[in-house]
């Protein structure tokens, strides 16, 4: 079960962007349900549009006043483990010893958040020495575990994974755009994951990213704060900015209070951090 509840206040009549609702594939959606209203009345339904990777964005006209967001979902699950896909090709993959299609070149650039191109002779000194490919990843995902402290409030907005690098502390997001960054630079195409997390502690909108090796798309999270088995895909992208949870694309609206929530039935799984996972 997960759940998000959201309190804006509206200035001026505003168009506002939701991202909160799990992705399309992410485990089977049992009963779902958003709900958007004012002080005084239920809102229309927003309209729902198909963002990259299964993400679905609900585009809402709020008018001036308290608006109230209330997102719940009960899913079968979130993940699958060692499933094996090696050997797929992507549609539209160039032919080679390693395939490589538009969706891995998109994630092999430099991003806003992730400037992988100002970090390659760290990553190449780092991890260079390690055969390509997943063990490189592994060894990246230790490596900001250990060096990055886990901080609540310990960074702004407009960080990117060189403020992570130079502080050497911040929250999953920080944690989230090194790892991509450092995976791009030492070329494996990486991605952003915003993801609803049982097991979160506080809990919180948590996010983790995704590598490409052996032929799948591939989970990690270097704060290691929830078991990777858990997670419900929200939405994925070059890194923070392609999934905020709520962007204002027109008008003024702040947002004034959040709360979310993530459960299991029964026991939490127990992530080893080593095992393979995918998300759905």
């Amino acid at each position: 079960m997960v759940t998000c509840d959201l309190v804006f206040r509206v200035l001026e009549p505003a168009l506002i962007a939701l991202q909160v609702a799990a992705a399309s594939g992410a485990g089977q959606v049992r009963a779902e349900r958003l709900d958007t209203a004012t002080d005084t009345t239920m809102l229309p339904v927003p309209t729902e549009l198909a963002a990259p990777h299964g993400g679905r964005l609900h585009l809402l006209q709020a008018p001036r006043g308290t608006l109230s967001v209330s997102y719940r979902a009960e899913l079968s699950h979130g993940v699958e483990l060692d499933q094996p896909v090696a050997g797929r090709r992507p549609p539209g993959a160039v032919p080679g010893p390693e395939l490589v299609d538009l969706e891995q070149v998109t994630y092999l650039r430099p991003s806003r958040y992730c400037p992988s191109d100002h970090v390659v002779g760290l990553a190449v000194a780092e991890f260079g020495g390690l055969p390509p490919g997943r063990p490189r990843v592994d060894a990246v995902v230790a490596w900001v575990h250990h060096r990055v402290g886990y901080v609540a409030g310990s960074s702004a907005v407009h960080d990117t994974a060189e403020d992570t690098l130079l502080t050497g502390q911040g929250v999953c997001r920080d944690f989230a755009h090194l790892g991509i960054t450092l995976c791009r630079a030492l070329q494996i195409p990486a991605r952003f994951v915003a993801v609803y997390a049982p097991g979160l502690t506080p809990m919180d909108f948590h996010a983790v990213f995704e590598a490409w090796t052996d032929g799948a798309w591939r989970v990690y999270d270097a704060t290691r704060r929830a078991p990777r088995s858990s997670l419900v895909r929200i939405a994925t992208g070059r890194d923070a900015a392609d999934t905020a949870f709520v962007s204002v694309l027109r008008g003024i609206a702040t947002l004034q209070s959040i709360e979310v929530t993530a459960t299991v039935t029964g026991s939490l799984p127990v992530d080893d951090h080593q095992a393979d996972v995918q998300l759905t």
